[in-house]
């Protein structure tokens, strides 16, 4: 890219949200360039979900053919305490009834899924790796963008017309923009996650929550059964630890599961071996359970935040990169509406910035999840009924706030 090169729109990542930003902007036929940091896209990480809202418009973008058969679409989630026994399920997707499906998939097959989609339609060049952002300078007519390589050797002086940075919780265009903020905010707990190769539990479709807000373990299929009757099963085991905010990290970073094991040895369920997924990991990848403070403001009137730049939130929900893939939606067509430029970005903070943050706040206080810990503190050895524990009025109102807060109720989709 030499220093000439202009773009209406420049986005700063190449991660779910900065490549369905440019699916989106795309359909609206505003041109725009993607800047990623890595030499070269991987498929890395592990499984996440895909909310129907989310999948929605992956529909709309024709992002969505060509993922069903490689993933799951849940059809239940249902959460149990330490004992396996149950709380609470509610139908997922489809089942709902909802007009889309909830998709169980590995990042990386999504994150691949929409590179090959990004270059097929705005072309080979339109994912330019191996540079970054290193600094901007915003005007009334645009943003000059300082692109540098990984070891800071200077790549382009590029013009555009906005700049979105989609470079994820650690965002160098963030740490520009509010230099002031806070940082990383460490929950005190850290979260180890792994891909184990097994034989399906319940129907094959389900994904389960267990245990309760200081030792926890989440499992759901990614994959379809396979000729060998086994399941690619995503799992999840966080433990609080307390103490300081650990160092900055990525999902590179791999530990022998001993370093968790223990307090889930006896997680035997039955229908759910827990310490025989544990120990049937290729690889186990730890990461501490973090987010932001949400901002005031995202941006200036040239640039602003998308996805985990914008929002970080804790796994909880399932509602990371689904709120990426709302963001892109929303700023696409305020973009498309208003055109590229200040009033744009300030209609699309105004959608986004408030619902996003809400998100966030109600994570930190557990989410849907609050079920789980509810079960623990009333009746930590068990129980015969839930509705002797928990009410299920009580419960029911707990997964309907949570989906109102985060906008997948199904009329909300549906509509």
């Amino acid at each position: 890219m030499d220093a000439a090169a202009d773009t209406p729109v420049l986005i700063a990542g190449a991660g779910i949200g900065g490549l369905t930003t440019a699916l989106a902007l795309h359909r609206h036929g505003i041109p725009c360039t993607i800047v990623e940091a890595v030499d070269e896209l991987r498929p890395l990480g592990v499984g996440i979900n895909v909310l129907p809202h989310a999948v929605r418009v992956l529909a709309l973008l024709d992002a969505a053919e060509g993922l069903a058969e490689g993933c799951v679409a849940t059809g239940t989630l249902m959460y149990v305490n330490r004992h396996g026994q149950e709380i609470w399920r509610e139908p997922r997707g489809i089942d709902a009834g909802y007009a889309h499906p909830q998709l169980s998939i590995h990042r990386g097959q999504l994150q691949m899924h929409l590179q090959r989609l990004v270059r097929e339609r705005l072309g080979a060049e339109a994912v330019r790796t191996g540079c970054a952002v290193q600094g901007f300078d915003a005007d009334g007519e645009g943003v000059d963008v300082v692109l540098v390589r990984r070891d800071g050797t200077a790549v382009a002086d590029v013009r555009a017309g906005i700049l979105i940075g989609a470079d994820g919780i650690h965002s160098r265009v963030r740490a520009l923009l509010h230099p002031e903020d806070g940082g990383v905010r460490h929950s005190g707990r850290m979260i180890w996650r792994a891909v184990t190769r097994a034989a399906p539990f319940l129907d094959g479709r389900t994904m389960i929550m267990a245990g309760n807000l200081d030792t926890k373990f989440v499992c759901y299929p990614i994959a379809p059964v396979g000729d060998d009757g086994r399941q690619d099963l995503n799992w999840v085991a966080e433990l609080t630890l307390g103490g300081d905010a650990p160092p900055p990290q990525d999902w590179s970073r791999v530990v022998p599961a001993s370093r968790f094991r223990d307090p889930f040895a006896g997680w035997d369920f039955g229908w759910l071996d827990v310490p025989g997924l544990i120990d049937g990991a290729e690889a186990v990848y730890e990461y501490p359970m973090s987010d932001r403070d949400p901002l005031a403001r995202w941006g200036t009137e040239r640039v602003t935040l998308l996805g985990d730049a914008a929002h970080p939130m804790y796994p909880i929900g399932s509602n990371g990169a689904s709120q990426a893939i709302l963001d892109a939606e929303c700023l696409a067509e305020r973009l498309a509406e208003h055109g590229v430029g200040s009033t744009a970005l300030a209609a699309y903070e105004d959608d986004r910035r408030p619902a996003t943050s809400a998100i966030v706040l109600a994570n930190r206080a557990g989410g849907p999840e609050a079920v789980m810990q509810l079960a623990e503190e009333r009746a930590p050895e068990g129980f015969e009924r839930i509705e002797d524990v928990i009410p299920r009025a009580e419960l029911e109102e707990i997964a309907a706030r949570y989906k109102q807060a985060a906008g997948f109720t199904v009329d909300q989709v549906n509509r």
